[in-house]
């Protein structure tokens, strides 16, 4: 999300990780992302989340762009040469995902190893409290607080919110839970976060937790990838998917969905009421 990765322009689509960012010409090597009303911890959470994913990468995970150096105010990035994406760098990106998401996570909801600050999605705080069921941790960490937040300023309305509140009710008491273990998923994973290079896909600006690996592909197909198609496809045989794991996109895309409507506006709140009765 940079001027050094060609992103910048994509984050107009309204993207969960948005944030005002100033260049401050570090050398030719190095990309700077600056915020200086970044709150505590700020970048540091980042700079943890891309280490513990980077963690992956000897065993075949997703690349990750290389954190250089971290401040309060800034952190400084391995500077990438953005290549046109091709089917063969997307279908690698699909098995390297389900790679890292296997790396595992020490539970559903835990932050980064070595974490133990606030987390965002954006500028908007999150919970990152470590679960061991995943439909409590996704219906009272990553939905129903957005939702909520979306009615306290006016985005979604009661009705909407009373729908929204008895489907996390399910999801709490563990409808959608599977056998799955937690898995490591960069947690905000929209196309502006996909830089494609010479050498393939390079994963930015995560909000990294141990969640369920089908929100990182959902939140792709909510927004969006070049050759979505052959991730999914590749995504799926690696992870050894069910071969009806579609039907529970919706129930993942909540969390973006929610998030945009609090943040974004009423013009999200359709979509996400659209999901939520997908499921009913």
């Amino acid at each position: 999300m940079s001027a050094g990765y060609c992103v910048g322009p994509t984050l107009r689509r309204g993207g969960p990780s948005s944030v005002a960012l100033v260049s401050t010409r570090p050398p030719a090597e190095t990309h700077r992302k600056t915020r200086a009303d970044a709150p505590d911890g700020f970048f540091q959470a980042e700079a943890a989340g891309l280490r513990w994913l980077a963690q992956a990468e000897p065993r075949g995970g997703a690349r990750v762009v290389e954190v250089v150096a971290v401040g309060r105010q800034h952190i400084d990035l391995r500077r990438l040469s953005p290549a046109p994406a091709t089917p063969s760098a997307a279908a690698d990106l699909g098995r390297a995902l389900a790679t890292t998401h296997a790396m595992g996570a020490a539970g559903f909801g835990s932050p980064p190893d070595g974490w133990v600050g606030q987390a965002w999605i954006g500028r908007q705080t999150q919970h990152n409290e470590p679960e061991e069921s995943w439909g409590r941790y996704f219906a009272e960490q990553r939905v129903r607080p957005f939702v909520r937040k979306a009615v306290d300023v006016g985005h979604l309305d009661h009705a909407a919110a009373r729908i929204l509140d008895g489907l996390c009710d399910r999801i709490s008491a563990g409808r959608y839970d599977d056998d799955r273990p937690p898995a490591r998923i960069h947690g905000d994973l929209w196309a502006g976060n996909v830089v494609f290079t010479e050498r393939g896909a390079v994963l930015i600006d995560p909000a990294a937790h141990g969640g369920h690996g089908l929100t990182d592909i959902s939140m792709l197909m909510l927004f969006g990838c070049p050759h979505l198609e052959q991730v999914l496809t590749s995504y799926a045989r690696a992870a050894q998917l069910d071969p009806d794991w579609r039907r529970l996109v919706p129930l993942h895309q909540l969390h973006p969905l929610a998030t945009h409507t609090a943040s974004h506006g009423p013009s999200y709140a359709g979509r996400l009421l659209e999901a939520a009765r997908a499921l009913t």
